[in-house]
């Protein structure tokens, strides 16, 4: 599981930028743990990226 500032800094995007693509559901999905931080999961965020590529080409 990663946190979203090491998602962020991965994927090379704004906390600003991926809330408004998570508002659109264009976002790897996010979990909150019982203590209120948010994690991705790297399945969910390699998935992500991949459909993002498959996408663009």
């Amino acid at each position: 599981m990663l946190k979203l500032p090491e998602v962020l800094t991965e994927i090379n995007m704004s906390r600003a930028a991926f809330y408004r693509m998570r508002a659109r559901g264009q976002a790897p999905r996010l979990q909150k743990l019982p203590n209120g931080q948010l994690r991705v999961s790297r399945t969910d965020l390699d998935s992500w990226w991949e459909r993002c590529q498959q996408r663009s080409a």
